[in-house]
């Protein structure tokens, strides 16, 4: 048994990690050794569940143990390697290329519990369609080009939206992107040489994963709690490695939920002028909060934050239009960059949007949205909490995610595998990290998650694992 100090500053995940890499080193944990199971450790240790799964879930990461689908946990048999990073990205499936395949090529699955959409009957079909025979009636230009900044009355309508959210803007602020992605991938290639450490959440958005290493970009790790950012690390992080830029989501963070509160956020701009690094803020899901929640963007009023939005969460992820926010230099070198790589964006699209919106329905669609969505907030926790799952946060009742875990089910690659058999598609924790781990965490988008099928199929899996 450990010796664990719960009075120590020391955590208890950091302690059991510890002392169970000395054990083995010192040989009292051979190869091949069986350890104790999730419960057992707790109760034999006087420590929850969820710290042993913290601690096991690190030690597998760190290539100590290996986890065994229903046999449990075992010291790996190359223990003098624990020092070493962990060789298990190849059984983890862990590639943000493979997510951006993947997570399209799912969508036939029944369930999709685990997707980054809304339900068609959530989306404003009623404000589309009508914006279709509008457009129709009119004979929409269908030849020649858009505008490279986009649609001049569109990005006049954002720069009122922002406005509202107390950012000064006009609509030579805005450029109009083929979703919100393009955008990132323009300041990513405006932003980010290669080599250049870049700062990104941990867990965070695996498309900008992707695009920064494509880049040739350093990923730099900033934990995430449910009250928001590990300030400590993220500190550390700019005083060691001197990044170029942080790309982050402050608000209703994908996966985890979470909201950043107004004193980080200013602590954030502080560090940020000091390091002159800049600040690319997504924020995608603003139209799902019912708050008032400051950003980055409102406090700096873009002048060293890059601010991202997009219409495709709540008009229709198949009309993809987005937009970026910033000083007029950075504006600039992205148009220039967009039309290189695929020149205008759709002024069809842009101007159906734009019809869309100024329709007279958009306002009333949000509201009935976001009370859609707090509902089923409370139901799925409610539901997550019966089964014993652990929530990152429930607050606020906004957004479309929950971030969970179980303690007898520590590998949420393996358990999405066997829910895609059923026809379940789930949202694996390690697909939004920045390197490959493992771990029990699952994103839940509570508009998809409330079809009996996924519950039935997760109570299964419970008592599966538990009898092991």
């Amino acid at each position: 048994m450990l010796r664990l100090d719960p009075a120590s500053p020391t955590p208890l995940v950091v302690q059991i990690v510890d002392g169970l890499q000395q054990q083995i080193a010192e040989q009292g944990l051979g190869p091949g050794a069986k350890l104790p199971s999730i419960r057992q450790f707790a109760h034999s240790n006087g420590v929850s569940v969820f710290t042993v799964v913290e601690a096991y879930d690190r030690l597998v990461a760190l290539g100590v143990l290996q986890s065994r689908p229903n046999a449990g946990f075992f010291v790996r048999q190359r223990a003098a390697a624990a020092a070493e990073p962990a060789s298990d990205s190849a059984a983890l499936q862990f590639d943000a290329k493979w997510y951006l395949r993947q997570i399209f090529e799912s969508r036939n699955l029944e369930v999709k519990a685990g997707c980054g959409w809304l339900p068609q009957g959530w989306l404003f079909e009623v404000g589309v369609r009508k914006a279709f025979r509008q457009l129709a009636s009119e004979g929409a230009e269908l030849g020649g080009y858009g505008t490279p900044m986009g649609h001049p009355g569109l990005r006049a309508l954002v720069a009122e939206m922002l406005v509202e959210r107390q950012i000064s803007a006009t609509a030579d602020s805005v450029l109009l992107t083929q979703g919100s992605s393009q955008g990132m991938d323009l300041l990513a290639r405006y932003l980010v040489k290669p080599g250049d450490a870049v700062l990104v959440d941990e867990p965070g958005y695996p498309n900008i994963h992707y695009i920064l290493r494509f880049m040739g970009a350093r990923l730099v790790p900033v934990p995430r709690t449910p009250q928001g950012y590990d300030m400590p690390a993220l500190e550390a992080a700019i005083a060691q490695h001197a990044p170029t830029a942080f790309f982050t989501q402050p608000r209703l963070q994908s996966p985890t939920n979470s909201v950043a509160p107004l004193r980080q956020l200013l602590r954030i701009l502080q560090l940020a002028e000091g390091a002159d690094m800049a600040i690319v803020e997504n924020d995608i899901y603003a139209d799902l909060d019912p708050g008032l929640h400051p950003t980055l963007a409102s406090l700096d009023q873009l002048q060293r934050v890059a601010y991202l939005g997009s219409f495709s969460k709540t008009i229709s992820p198949n009309l993809r239009v987005g937009y970026v926010a910033a000083r007029a230099a950075w504006l600039e070198e992205l148009a220039l960059r967009k039309m290189v790589s695929g020149l205008t964006s759709s002024d069809l699209t842009e101007r159906l949007i734009h019809r869309t919106l100024t329709e007279g329905r958009w306002r009333k669609h949000l509201s009935t949205l976001r009370e859609r969505l707090a509902v089923a907030h409370g139901r799925v926790a409610r539901r997550l909490h019966g089964l014993g799952f652990e929530i990152f946060t429930v607050e606020p009742a906004a957004g479309l995610y929950l971030w969970a875990r179980h303690p007898d089910m520590p590998d949420a690659a393996e358990l999405s595998k066997e829910a895609a058999k059923h026809s379940i598609m789930l949202g694996p924790g390690h697909l939004f990290y920045s390197e490959p781990r493992q771990t029990g965490w699952l994103r839940f988008n509570v508009a998809f998650s409330e079809d009996e099928r996924l519950w039935v199929f997760l109570a299964a899996m419970i008592r599966e694992q538990a009898g092991e």
